[in-house]
C-alpha cells in the first residue's frame, strides 16, 4: 500500500519532492489571469449556476459505508456515512489532526479503510484488483497542495506525462493540442510550456497542476488545500479556476481546505470534520453537512467558532492545561 503521506497518483507516478518556487518575470502573468477573471469577457460563474440537476432516483457517484480508518490504533474517523453527487462540489474542512485529508485519501483509494466501504461508480475500490483500480483511477484527477510537479521536466512535458502513460495510441501532435488547450484553460500561455517549474510562480505551479488533472478528463477532481501559500489575489484566481472547470467539464469536486473564502466560494456543500479524540464515543464527527451559506449559523458552536476563527474552547483548553 502506498505511504498516505505522500499521495501520489499512479496515474501521474509523482516526483519525490514538489518543485520549488522562484521569483520570475513570468510571475506578472498571475497578475494577467487576475485582470481577465475580472473582466467582461470573462465574467464570475456562481457556483449555484454550475450544480448539475440530479435526477431524483440518481446513484451517487460516492458512497462512504461505514468507514473507519487506525492508525496504530489510533482511530482517525470512525463510523462515516456519505454519499456524493455527479457534479456536487464539496469541500472538506476542519482543524488540522481531524482526518479530512485522511478521508480525501480513502475516496480515491490511496489509502485503505481499516473497516467499512468506499464505493464509486457503485464499484467498492477496496475490492478491485490492482489492473482494474488502475482503470479507475484514470477517472480521477489530483490537484497536490505543492503541484508535485516534475522538477527535471518542462510545462509541457508535465501537463503531457498522463497522456503519454495512459494513452499509447496518442500522436504527439495530438499530445500536442490537449496540452496547450489545458494550458489554455489555466490561463497560461504558450511560453510557459518551455520553462522549468523552477522557473515560474507558485501560483503557477498550481495551474500547471491543474491542468495536468484534466488532461485525462476525469470525472472526480480531488483538490488538496488549492490555495495554500498564495496571496489573496492568487487564492481567488485558483477559486475561480475551479468554478470555471466545472462550468467548463461535468466533473465532481472534493477541496481539502482550511480557507474559508475557497470552502463559501467554490462549493455548494460543505462537510466539517472534528478529531475523533476529542468526541464522545456517540458523537458523530462529521459536525456540518449543507450548503455553505448555513455555516454561520450552525447549531454547533465548534462550526462557528471555526470559520469565525475564534480560539473559543481551544483557548479554554489551553488555559486548563497551564492551570
Amino acid at each position: 500500500m502506498q505511504d498516505p503521506n505522500h499521495p501520489h497518483s499512479p496515474a501521474e507516478s509523482m516526483p519525490d519532492e514538489p518543485a520549488t518556487t522562484a521569483s520570475s518575470p513570468s510571475e506578472n502573468a498571475d497578475e494577467s489571469l487576475s485582470d481577465r477573471t475580472a473582466s467582461n469577457d470573462s465574467p464570475a460563474v456562481t457556483k449555484d449556476e454550475e450544480t448539475l440537476p440530479q435526477p431524483a432516483n440518481a446513484k451517487p457517484l460516492i458512497e462512504v459505508i461505514d468507514l473507519e480508518v487506525t492508525f496504530s490504533e489510533t482511530p482517525i474517523l470512525s463510523g462515516i456515512n456519505r454519499t456524493i453527487q455527479r457534479g456536487q462540489t464539496v469541500a472538506i474542512i476542519g482543524e488540522s489532526g481531524c482526518g479530512k485529508t485522511v478521508f480525501m485519501k480513502t475516496l480515491v483509494a490511496l489509502l485503505q479503510p481499516t473497516r467499512g466501504q468506499v464505493k464509486f461508480d457503485g464499484q467498492d475500490l477496496n475490492q478491485l484488483p490492482p489492473k482494474e483500480l488502475a482503470q479507475i483511477r484514470r477517472r480521477f484527477g489530483f490537484v497536490f497542495q505543492h503541484a508535485a510537479l516534475f522538477d527535471s521536466m518542462n510545462i509541457f512535458d508535465n501537463v503531457a506525462f498522463p497522456i503519454r502513460q495512459n494513452e499509447a495510441n496518442t500522436t504527439e501532435s495530438e499530445v500536442s493540442d490537449r496540452v496547450q488547450q489545458h494550458l489554455h484553460e489555466v490561463g497560461l500561455t504558450d511560453d510557459i510550456a518551455s520553462k522549468f517549474p523552477a522557473e515560474i510562480s507558485g501560483g503557477m505551479q498550481k495551474r500547471v497542476g491543474l491542468a495536468r488533472a484534466l488532461v485525462l478528463k476525469p470525472e472526480l477532481i480531488v483538490y488538496d488545500e488549492p490555495t495554500t501559500g498564495l496571496d489573496p489575489i492568487m487564492s481567488d484566481v485558483i477559486n475561480e479556476l475551479i468554478l470555471h472547470t466545472r462550468r467548463l467539464y461535468p466533473v465532481t469536486s472534493v477541496v481539502v481546505t482550511h480557507d474559508m473564502h475557497t470552502a463559501r466560494k467554490v462549493a455548494d456543500r460543505v462537510m466539517m470534520f472534528y478529531p475523533r479524540r476529542m468526541l464522545q464515543a456517540d458523537e458523530s464527527q462529521i459536525l456540518f453537512d449543507g450548503p455553505p451559506s448555513q455555516l454561520e449559523h450552525a447549531d454547533d458552536r465548534r462550526v462557528r467558532q471555526f470559520v469565525r476563527g475564534e480560539a473559543g474552547d481551544r483557548l479554554r483548553e489551553l488555559n486548563m492545561a497551564s492551570a
